[in-house]
């Protein structure tokens, strides 16, 4: 199997909208991110998700390395903001 082409980075497209901003917006990381810590074991505030509380639940993640991504997973903000559009 053929692996897909990388797309070029292309500052211009990725940079911030902001002109003092000291960042740029890259695509494609590959990461592992949930709300799904034992706070014993943390030492910052973490909300739980909102679709595991109404299912009771632990099995949703907003992302998993090379495997999903939440369907109501809608990105990050800084720093450490998940944006979610789960609704009941």
């Amino acid at each position: 199997m053929q692996k897909p082409k990388m797309n070029k980075f292309l500052a211009s497209e990725n940079k911030s909208t902001s002109q003092n901003s000291k960042f740029i917006k890259l695509k494609g990381a590959n990461m592992d991110i949930d709300l799904m810590s034992d706070a014993d074991k943390i030492s910052w505030q973490q909300d739980k998700c909102p679709w595991n509380l109404d299912e009771n639940t632990n099995e949703h993640r907003c992302a998993v390395k090379n495997i999903s991504l939440c369907r109501y997973f809608k990105g990050i903000e800084a720093l450490d903001i998940v944006v979610c559009g789960y609704k009941k």
